[in-house]
């Protein structure tokens, strides 16, 4: 299977933002299992978050070095429409271009790419 790395926007300043850029990524990521690859979805990370027992924390920083670990043995990356307001998937991108990683913009993109 091709791994994908599913770069997009996350954070938001209102819960109802950080949820539609939430089901965009999920989505995303189910359309893209259903086609046959290996998507990585950074929007499930909440999950963890509901797992943590008193006195853990899991750190922004923790996430990031999680999802940039998985990038970096990733086949490509597919950047959602909304990365452009993201620093995080601006960055995400950069480190791929830097590792000669592919970029796509679109499914059909990538599909095209096969």
């Amino acid at each position: 299977m091709i791994r994908v790395y599913v770069a997009g926007k996350y954070d938001d300043n209102n819960v109802i933002s950080v949820l539609n850029n939430m089901r965009l990524g999920m989505r995303t990521c189910t359309e893209l299992i259903l086609k046959g690859y290996a998507p990585f979805c950074p929007w499930l990370d909440y999950q963890y978050t509901l797992m943590l027992r008193e006195g853990e924390k899991i750190s922004r920083e923790m996430y990031h070095k999680y999802s940039l670990s998985w990038l970096d043995v990733s086949d490509c990356v597919l950047a959602l429409p909304n990365f452009i307001y993201s620093n995080g998937a601006d960055r995400e991108i950069d480190r791929a271009i830097k590792l000669k990683i592919p970029v796509y913009y679109s499914i059909e993109e990538l599909e095209r790419s096969k």
